[in-house]
Order: structure tokens, then sequence, then C-alpha cells
């Protein structure tokens, strides 16, 4: 357990990209006695199965948030922004600038730059962006600035595009069935016939484990800025 348990906001452009993407690290900390707090900017409900309502299926997607926070002892938000049409906009920012001073992470992890899908990489502008104005304190808002100290990219079959794994984070058996259990709490996850998305992932934390020499893991890049090694000598 950490000396002094951390806070870790996962921002996803839709319910279920980040439980499962970075779903195994999350469980893992959660098993540790770190907070887990998951923000969904859209609910992702374009992707309702044939014959549901969207509006009903939004209600579900919000649901399935919670029970996979909930199962990790965390907390999830979701935005009420139609899926689809996030907006790259100076409100949108703000709504999460004044979350992430609510929440006050320690470690944020969000999309990665590039993706096929607009919304993941609208996600990654608004972030990167609501981290700054949560730290700045001249940037006067309801409550008082926030910086988190650590930023992630997770890795996504969909923002795969110059994605290069540079940080692995391992997690043992008892993490990676408690990431299984809570992310197949999303139906897409175990009933899209559009992409087989739980064994992907699945397979997905053994390779990268393997990569790792460890049994599970997920790989992160960071942002362009802070890759640097430092050393005096070789």
């Amino acid at each position: 357990m950490s000396e002094q348990p951390l806070t870790i906001l996962a921002i996803g452009g839709h319910v279920g990209d980040m439980e499962l993407t970075a779903g195994g690290v999350l469980s893992s900390h959660s098993l540790k006695g770190d907070r887990i707090v998951t923000l969904a900017l859209t609910a992702g409900e374009r992707g309702v199965p044939a014959g549901q309502d969207m509006g009903e299926y939004r209600k579900q997607k919000v649901a399935e948030a919670a029970a996979f926070a909930e199962l990790l002892g965390g907390e999830s938000i979701v935005f009420d922004i139609p899926d689809g049409e996030l907006a790259n906009s100076e409100e949108i920012r703000l709504r999460v600038c004044d979350v992430i001073r609510k929440v006050r992470p320690n470690v944020i992890i969000t999309h990665f730059k590039n993706s096929m899908h607009k919304d993941h990489m609208t996600t990654h502008l608004i972030v990167n962006d609501a981290r700054f104005y949560a730290g700045l304190a001249s940037f006067e808002r309801e409550l008082p600035a926030h910086f988190a100290s650590r930023l992630y990219y997770a890795e996504n079959w969909e923002d795969a595009v110059d994605y290069k794994p540079y940080i692995y984070i391992d997690f043992d058996q008892e993490a990676y069935e408690l990431w299984v259990k809570a992310v197949s709490q999303h139906w897409f996850v175990t009933g899209s016939k559009s992409f087989p998305y739980l064994e992907y992932y699945k397979h997905l934390a053994r390779v990268r484990g393997i990569e790792a020499r460890k049994t599970y893991a997920e790989t992160f890049m960071i942002p362009e800025e802070s890759m640097r090694v430092l050393k005096s000598e070789l």
C-alpha cells in the first residue's frame, strides 16, 4: 500500500473507455487502498444494441459505469453530453477543470492524442488543458487549485496510430480477476458483435505482462515533454 493513498482520476470519451484500457491498473490500485474515480465525458450511447431505445441505453451505460466503480470501491461521473457531440470548447474544459479540483487526483489517465474516434481525440485535448487550468491558482473557480502531477495516456486499439508503449504497469491475478468481473458489467464489453472487446484486452494484458516479464500489465504513454531520462554517467 502507498505511504499516502493515491487518488486516480481516469477520464474517457465514453463510459467503458478507461474501464477497458486502464482497468487492470485501476483494480490493482483499488486493492492497495487507493481511491479510484472515473469520468466519462459522454455515456457512449450511440453504440446502442439493435432494437433498444438510445435513451434507455444511456441510462444503462451510466449504471454500468457506477457498477464498475462500486466493485473497485470508487466513484463514477458521467457528463450529460450526447455521444459523438463532444465539443472542444472552453465550457467543457472548465467542467473538467472543476472535476479535477473537486476530486484532487495525484494521477490522471486519459486517451492518447491520435484516434479513429473524434471523441477520444477531443477528450485528449480537453483533459490536457483542463489539467493546466485546474493547477493554476490565478485561474479563479469555485474550488481551489489542484495540480495532478502525473498524466498517463492509456493503450486503446482505437487510439493506436503512433502509440508506442512507454510505461508498463503490472498487476497480479487478484487484480486481473477483479478487473474482468468489473469490466464485464458493461454490455458492449461482453455483448458487442462489432469487436471482441473482452477477449482482446484480456489477451493484451497477458502480452504486455510477458513483455514486462510479469503476469499481466497495461501500458501507457506520457506527455512528450516528460519523456526524459536523466543520468550522470552511462
